[in-house]
């Protein structure tokens, strides 16, 4: 069949000379799942729906999305994997972006600790021999931390990032010589704040559209990062008063 009766059947391909470097949304997908592996459709529409990016539209409605829509795209999912930032901040970051030169180079979301990219928490596998290795806690502290539901290991018996940080964090806290008596009070705060956010979140996540879900996982993101600026924000006034400054 020839490359016109081809564009004839398929009113979202691209012809002879025209949006030859335009991908439909599934050739997107397909290209941000090797980054992103939990990026879906649903995701990508949602994304466009915030504003985040702006694909064009054939006449008969397919999206089509230039080498730029897919950079920004890898930049949004990038600030949101390494950072938790809110779309709110996301955009501003864009809208930056966009008044520099037009030759300016490929947009990159940097974490914190300066690296363009960083693993999902959830799909860290870490054995729990490693983990004492790797935080220099005791086997007899690890075992104390889980009891005290601090830490919990998945079967058959290996630790997420999540749980790597945890650790990490009261290795360093029991060193300035908190007990654990006294880290249980952060479980117990960290509980009441899922348990508030939860309620916010519980209409979003009852409903089976998948456009509503994700908008849940987004507020969850954005709640996630609101909170720790806030937390971080009252330690600091509070020493800051402590110490007299």
């Amino acid at each position: 069949m020839s490359s016109a009766g081809a564009a004839a059947r398929d009113p979202g391909a691209a012809r002879p000379g025209r949006d030859v470097a335009l991908l439909s949304i599934g050739e997107v997908l397909a290209q941000l799942r090797t980054e992103f592996p939990d990026t879906t459709i649903s995701k990508l529409r949602f994304l466009e729906a915030e504003g985040l990016v702006e694909p064009q539209r054939t006449p008969s409605g397919y999206r089509k999305y230039s080498a730029d829509d897919v950079n920004r795209l890898r930049f949004v999912l990038t600030a949101q994997r390494d950072q938790y930032l809110p779309l709110r901040v996301i955009r501003e970051q864009l809208d930056k972006q966009e008044l520099e030169p037009p030759q300016r180079p490929a947009l990159v979301a940097v974490g914190a600790s300066g690296s363009t990219r960083a693993a999902d928490p959830a799909d860290t596998r870490v054995p729990r021999a490693e983990l004492l290795e790797r935080t220099g806690v005791s086997d007899e502290m690890l075992t104390e931390l889980e009891r005290a539901g601090l830490v919990t290991a998945r079967p058959p018996g290996w630790y997420d990032g999540d749980q790597v940080v945890i650790v990490e964090a009261v290795a360093g806290l029991t060193r300035h010589g908190l007990e654990l008596r006294h880290l249980r009070a952060f479980r117990a705060g960290a509980d009441r704040e899922v348990g508030l956010f939860a309620q916010l979140l519980a209409p979003l996540v009852r409903q089976h559209d998948p456009a509503a879900r994700a908008r849940a996982a987004e507020t969850a993101r954005e709640l996630q990062a609101l909170s720790q600026r806030l937390h971080a924000a009252l330690v600091r006034a509070g020493l800051r008063n402590e110490l007299g400054r």
